[in-house]
């Protein structure tokens, strides 16, 4: 296990929709406690793949004693409920902004040796699983504000220590609609 580097907001990784992962090998259970211990070592509720520069659909979390990982995962709602909160994210350090996200979720995945799981989420496991989640499919929370809340958010960053002025970032409208309830991935039922 080693704690590695996290990608902070600009680099291109964060962009990219992850692969999906197929070798159920080594290599993929060194990522996960690779994962896990930088996870840890930032003090984060969870970390996926692309944080670490890599580009597969594997995250880490540890939410109320609660630590795990899931491969592939595939999520539904299995209701309407929201939930709107402070959400921060290690790749944009500092930064908490109110988001919207479904209160209850169901993540079915596989976890490093390829068997199949199912993580059931409420408050703020479920946040976690949708923001890394989104991660996988190369999207931010920042994505999931309105334009008032992103140019706060866009503010506060400029003015952040780890801001490089010479690499601004770019923030883009989320694929799966605004806020949690457009159409795409974060559909119920899928």
């Amino acid at each position: 296990m080693t704690v590695q580097p996290i990608r902070l907001f600009g680099d291109p990784v964060l962009r990219t929709p992850a692969d999906a992962v197929v070798d159920f090998d080594k290599e993929l259970r060194n990522l996960v406690k690779d994962l896990i211990e930088t996870m840890r070592d930032e003090g984060g509720a969870g970390l996926a793949a692309p944080q670490l520069g890599v580009g597969l659909r594997v995250f880490s979390f540890d939410v109320d004693d609660v630590v795990g990982h899931i491969v592939n995962p595939v999520l539904s709602f299995p209701d309407e409920e929201e939930q709107d909160g402070p959400e921060g994210c290690l790749s944009i350090p500092g930064i908490y902004i109110d988001t919207k996200r479904r209160q209850n979720v169901v993540a079915n995945g596989f976890n490093e040796f390829g068997d199949p799981v199912q993580l059931v989420g409420t408050g703020l496991m479920s946040r976690c699983v949708q923001h890394e989640t989104d991660h996988l499919d190369g999207v931010l929370f920042l994505d999931r504000l309105d334009a008032t809340a992103r140019k706060e958010a866009m503010k506060q960053i400029r003015s952040a220590e780890w801001y490089d002025a010479a690499k601004p970032p770019t923030v883009k409208d989320s694929p799966h609609g605004r806020g949690v309830f457009g159409s795409g991935l974060f559909s119920p039922g899928r």
